[in-house]
């Protein structure tokens, strides 16, 4: 079976991984974002599945917009009998979905129909979600829209970060993908129409969705620090100096001071910060301007903070 996949991110490593490894499937081509700059020294570094085809020496096609006339051609000479996607970037064109003899089979890291979008591993922390997991699917003309195949339920621990859980889901999903396509060829699965009344959809990630509002209550901020970590990273500003904030944790004392108050901050107490609600937050680690990532009691074993986060 000749099969063509989309990828780009870490997350889509594993799944590429399956490929390779499964009986009878021939990996014949590999779609990826074009290679960007990253970091302060801006160096284009290849893309991760990028990396993965060429060890396995399949050609990597990386178009700007995939759905151009120039992707389409690229697509129909590979002659793919089906095409998979995980976390590869762009929108597929209908003329693209029709060119795989048996469809495009998408691996998303949520529970559809709900987290569609383009950061469902994010959302499900920020939103409070005990469980989350890997839905495949057809995919369709829409976003995230298609028939459903299989899924795996996975709990999100308590202190898990996205980063984290974003290693641990693209394991689950190339396992399930292994699953799918074993079955789909078979014809032993029966696509699942999603429930439209049960769809949530989360836009993408910026930088500035890492900004703590301190009137929600310490959970809600806990989730927003773990969901936005490592990127975009949680941040608040403190007399105009932005402050980096990488773990939290839930300080069993109340306080009828404003949201956003430091309650103490020193070495030995930490840094406890007035939320809503009455309830208060350690910020556990933190980073200062032109410092390194630390813990918040070493940060104050040396250095003052203000009286107050958003501050400016």
């Amino acid at each position: 079976m000749r099969v063509v996949f989309m990828g780009t991110p870490e997350f889509a490593v594993p799944s590429l991984k399956a490929l390779f490894e499964m009986e009878n499937v021939e990996v014949v081509g590999v779609f990826t974002q074009p290679d960007r700059p990253v970091g302060r020294g801006r160096k284009v570094e290849i893309t991760p599945v990028k990396r993965e085809a060429e060890e396995h020496n399949v050609p990597v096609f990386q178009f700007e917009r995939v759905r151009k006339q120039e992707g389409l051609d690229a697509m129909r000479a590979l002659k793919p009998d089906i095409v998979v996607t995980a976390a590869f970037g762009q929108i597929l064109s209908k003329k693209l979905l029709e060119v795989p003899r048996l469809g495009t089979v998408n691996v998303h890291a949520s529970l559809l129909p709900r987290h569609r979008g383009a950061a469902p591993i994010n959302w499900a922390i920020i939103s409070g979600d005990k469980v989350t997991g890997v839905t495949t699917m057809l995919t369709d003309a829409g976003l995230d829209t298609g028939d459903m195949l299989l899924k795996k339920e996975v709990i999100i621990e308590e202190n898990e970060t996205a980063g984290q859980l974003t290693q641990r889901l693209s394991l689950v999903g190339a396992e399930l993908l292994r699953e799918t396509l074993s079955a789909f060829i078979r014809g032993e699965i029966v696509p699942v129409k999603q429930n439209e009344e049960e769809m949530t959809y989360d836009p993408m990630m910026t930088k500035e969705l890492g900004k703590i509002d301190w009137t929600k209550t310490a959970g809600e901020i806990d989730c927003l620090v773990r969901g936005v970590n490592p990127w975009p990273g949680a941040f608040s500003r403190m007399n105009g100096d932005v402050i980096k904030v990488w773990l939290t944790k839930k300080y069993e004392k109340a306080t009828d001071e404003a949201p956003g108050t430091v309650i103490a901050a020193s070495a030995k107490e930490g840094l406890i910060v007035a939320c809503g609600n009455g309830e208060t937050i350690e910020i556990v680690e933190m980073q200062a301007p032109n410092a390194k990532r630390m813990t918040a009691k070493a940060y104050l074993s040396g250095k003052k903070l203000g009286a107050r986060f958003d501050e400016e």
